[in-house]
């Protein structure tokens, strides 16, 4: 009886994602690395406006992504606490964690302490706190992605531009960071698939095509912003305030209810806006084929304007250093790769995506996952603590209602 109650969790740990985990940890902790050896790179060449965008970019997005990560803390703080978590008494001590931007490396530790006390000691609940925290933190990446390592792209390839660097190495590092960006993304959506077990019946396959379409989608529109910024570089904020601010009013217009506070839910839209200038991201439900299809119009338009206002510059002023492709032939390059990921999301949708399109299908299976584990559909945490008759009561399994709420809008 006990065995197959443990086997009605639908939420696994395997060990897969574990190494997963620990492997995004160990990415983690290398680009933090890098950017510090970036940093010094720029100081020890005396490009000291390089240095301080780059400062700028690394420590905005540290303190966006803990504000993050301190106000799910303090969303949860009546939750269920695992054992790591319980070593931190007060919300006052997360809060000096996440203030000396420590938030981030707490939540990793705490996943992988009870990610090896749950193989260990084999115990299902642990399955689930285990997945409950990686989705919060696919999420936080997220954001960290999109606040930090896009924009910091755009600076080194504007920097490799104006320099005059542009050489095969070079754009094969830049083809490697846009691919970290696009992986970025494709561990997101596995997050996401976890809670849809019977419709998200998709192997690694469904993965790698949804890789490729937002790596051609990202790559080229990465591309556009730097090469717009190597000959304009003063204009370039004025073109990214001005599309944030209408992509921040789309966010607002559209009524989210992601946060748990007011401030918290303003904070989340301002960072859709974002996101939404180098990538889609489904933030409600309901005609998302329509808000999509008008979101990657006006960015095929933006890339072309972007690059056509590069291509005229380089005709009227040609740049000391002979580029490797004429730039009417990049101008196609970058348009027809961007037409690509279009054509290659289509095919995704087509064949590779769950085929949800009655309304309230969404929510249905939604809240039939809940009713299989005995928490309510507005509810973060399954309680086990009578499966299998026991003696002794089990811990409660929660539910990650955020990414509960991003799977039902990404499946509607």
């Amino acid at each position: 009886m006990e065995e197959d109650a443990g086997q009605s969790i639908p939420f696994k740990y395997p060990a897969s994602d574990f190494l997963l985990t620990v492997g995004g940890m160990l990415f983690f902790f290398l680009d933090v690395v890098l950017d510090v050896w970036a940093v010094v790179t720029f100081y020890q060449q005396e490009a000291y406006v390089f240095m301080g965008l780059l400062m700028f970019l690394l420590l905005g997005s540290s303190a966006l992504v803990q504000a993050f990560s301190w106000l799910w803390y303090h969303y949860d703080k009546d939750g269920t606490e695992t054992r790591t978590e319980s070593l931190v008494k007060s919300l006052h001590s997360l809060k000096i964690l996440h203030v000396f931007q420590m938030g981030v490396y707490f939540r990793y530790a705490g996943l992988v302490r009870i990610s090896i006390c749950g193989f260990c000691c084999r115990k299902r609940y642990m399955e689930g706190n285990a997945v409950y925290l990686t989705h919060d933190l696919s999420l936080l990446r997220l954001i960290e992605t999109f606040s930090e390592s896009a924009p910091q792209l755009v600076l080194m390839i504007t920097v490799i531009i104006r320099r005059g660097e542009v050489e095969p190495i070079t754009i094969l590092k830049a083809l490697g960071s846009v691919s970290a960006i696009a992986v970025s993304v494709t561990m997101y959506h596995r997050s996401l698939r976890s809670f849809l077990p019977d419709k998200a019946k998709q192997g690694w396959g469904s993965s790698v095509v949804y890789f490729m379409w937002n790596l051609l989608l990202i790559g080229p529109r990465v591309a556009a912003v730097a090469l717009f910024a190597s000959v304009f570089p003063c204009f370039i904020a004025a073109h990214f305030l001005s599309s944030w601010m209408v992509l921040f009013f789309v966010a607002w217009q559209l009524k989210t209810n992601f946060m748990d506070s007011g401030g918290g839910e303003w904070l989340y839209r301002a960072t859709v806006g974002l996101i939404w200038y180098f990538s889609w991201f489904s933030i409600v439900e309901g005609h998302t084929r329509q808000r999509s299809t008008i979101y990657h119009t006006w960015i095929g338009v933006d890339i072309g304007m972007l690059c056509g206002f590069w291509v005229w510059q380089m005709m009227k002023n040609p740049p000391s250093f002979e580029l490797p492709l004429d730039p009417y032939v990049i101008f196609v390059i970058m348009i027809s790769l961007y037409i690509a990921g279009l054509c290659l999301k289509v095919t995704y949708y087509k064949f590779c995506h769950p085929k949800i399109t009655k309304q309230g299908e969404v929510e249905g299976h939604l809240e039939l996952m809940s009713e299989s584990v005995g928490v309510p559909p507005n509810g973060d945490v399954v309680d086990f603590r009578f499966m299998g008759h026991t003696e002794r009561p089990e811990p409660s399994v929660r539910v990650n209602k955020r990414m509960r709420n991003l799977a039902g809008n990404f499946y509607s």
